[in-house]
């Protein structure tokens, strides 16, 4: 019996992640004042719609026939900035889940992608990062541990964050603790420029957490705008781009490979 419990695990983590539901989001086509054009909002609406048609993890639907959530903007324009005032509102509830905006000076400028992201914030579309994660990174003198649980309230709970320095063939560790908050925006089969080279993506994220006994630098970690890479099934991720720091090694690669150390890699257990 034994022997199976760790396939059973894994298949109860892999059908959890694929169970979650994929919301269906109306858009209809944006409304025009002053000089702005019925073109030019029909433009901005079809870039909106082929942005989130791309990320995968949505059912995007032109007008509100059959969805769950409908994005209603207005495109106007102040000189020569274009602006985007939109919301997204829950259809049952009828209830407005956040309003927003995006400016540019010019149609072809706009960012598609920066007001989807402020767009579908709220709406519940898959969150494959909800559960429990551990991230060990294994120093000289021993592992370095992270524990943290993401929840579906956008709130983190941090059981153990690990932070440590090594200076002088000394090194100092502290096992913190804390709280904080995060953002996240899935989608599936998107391709991002980091560091010169083309890399696919799952997800971004924002993450905000307050630690407690935790060397001084630590205290506050606040990492925006992080690329997530998850495998096949859900049960690991990476963070492609960044890092949650964790401490500092003062002496060089043969101690560690960089002078900053941080948290990148993440199994899932719970």
């Amino acid at each position: 019996m034994k022997r199976k419990l760790p396939v059973f695990f894994l298949l109860i983590v892999s059908l959890s992640a694929h169970a979650q539901r994929i919301p269906a989001v109306g858009i209809t086509v944006f409304e025009t004042t002053g000089t702005v054009t019925p073109a030019d909002a029909a433009t901005v609406t079809r870039m909106i719609i082929t942005e989130l048609s791309s990320w995968g993890t949505i059912n995007v639907i032109e007008g509100t026939d059959r969805a769950e959530y409908v994005i209603r903007g207005t495109l106007s324009r102040q000189g020569s900035t274009f602006i985007v005032s939109a919301s997204t509102t829950e259809i049952s509830t009828n209830r407005v889940l956040n309003e927003y905006r995006e400016q540019a000076a010019s149609i072809r400028e706009m960012s598609a992608f920066s007001f989807c992201m402020k767009a579908v914030d709220r709406v519940p579309f898959p969150n494959y990062l909800l559960g429990k994660w551990q991230s060990t990174i294994n120093m000289p003198d021993g592992p370095v541990v992270c524990i943290i649980e993401f929840k579906s309230d956008r709130t983190v709970s941090v059981e153990r964050y690990d932070t440590w320095e090594h200076r002088q063939n000394n090194s100092l560790r502290y096992e913190g603790y804390g709280a904080g908050t995060y953002s996240y925006a899935g989608y599936a089969n998107r391709v991002v420029n980091i560091n010169s080279q083309q890399v696919r993506i799952d997800a971004a994220a924002n993450v905000s957490l307050r630690l407690e006994e935790t060397l001084p630098e630590q205290t506050a970690v606040n990492q925006a705008g992080l690329y997530i890479l998850f495998n096949a099934d859900k049960s690991t991720f990476e963070i492609v781009n960044g890092i949650l720091p964790c401490g500092r090694n003062f002496d060089g690669p043969s101690v560690y490979p960089s002078a900053v150390i941080g948290f990148s890699r993440f199994t899932k257990i719970r």
